[in-house]
């Protein structure tokens, strides 16, 4: 914006016009006669000890100065996915591994430890897998080669949870974790529908002996390790 010479001329001549030393005029009484609110004025710059001295106070029962009180425990919040209804820890071994109901003794060498968390109210299934001395390559017609299957100690049956494989984290264990909540697949059709189709996670807890935990191998096709959940 630019200001013609007339402009310039009027807004110095307000400025001009403007005082430049105001004062206030005295209270009836003078400045001497205000009553000012305790605490404040002249209070401000000096504070009066309690009595006994300010050695005598426990700051550590005062406000900023007091030790903080203990947390309270967060409440278990209900339907939350890490509040289980059953857990299962499985061992599984080469020797627990079958082909129809035949003994394969598995992959020699190689156990398996499977931490399982089942949450019944949501369809839902938590898990920490680990692999030791795992060999070869992951090898099954499912979408991955560890699962739980359905079938009872010493025989074969469908899979029906399909985990992913775990991966090598070094010194000869290979690890997966993480959950999965229903509808589940398995990527293995038997006349035509996934073998998971209609799976809920309660089944399981209604009968762990019924189900087992493996994982396949290609040096081991039948299964590496299996250990049964009860």
């Amino acid at each position: 914006m630019k200001f013609t010479a007339a402009t310039i001329a009027t807004l110095a001549a307000i400025a001009s016009a403007l005082p430049t030393d105001i004062k206030y005029d005295a209270p009836a009484g003078g400045w001497d006669s205000v009553t000012y609110p305790k605490g404040t004025g002249e209070n401000l710059h000096e504070y009066p000890p309690p009595p006994g001295g300010w050695e005598s106070v426990d700051y550590s029962k005062t406000g900023a100065g007091a030790a903080p009180a203990k947390c309270p425990e967060a409440p278990k919040m209900a339907g939350s996915p890490f509040t289980f209804t059953s857990y299962y820890e499985v061992k599984a071994v080469p020797g627990e591994v079958v082909n129809g109901t035949t003994p394969t003794g598995g992959l020699a060498g190689a156990s398996g430890l499977y931490k399982i968390g089942i949450n019944s109210d949501l369809n839902l299934i938590c898990y920490n897998i680990e692999l030791y001395g795992f060999r070869g390559e992951y090898s099954s017609p499912a979408a991955t080669a560890t699962h739980i299957h359905e079938a009872a100690k010493g025989a074969s049956g469908p899979p029906r949870i399909a985990f992913p494989n775990p991966v090598d984290v070094g010194n000869g264990v290979r690890r997966t974790v993480g959950c999965q909540s229903g509808p589940f697949k398995t990527g293995l059709l038997a006349n035509g529908k996934d073998t998971a189709d209609g799976f809920h996670i309660s089944q399981i807890e209604k009968n762990p002996a019924g189900f087992f935990a493996d994982t396949h191998s290609s040096l081991a096709v039948p299964g590496a390790v299996r250990g049964q959940l009860a």
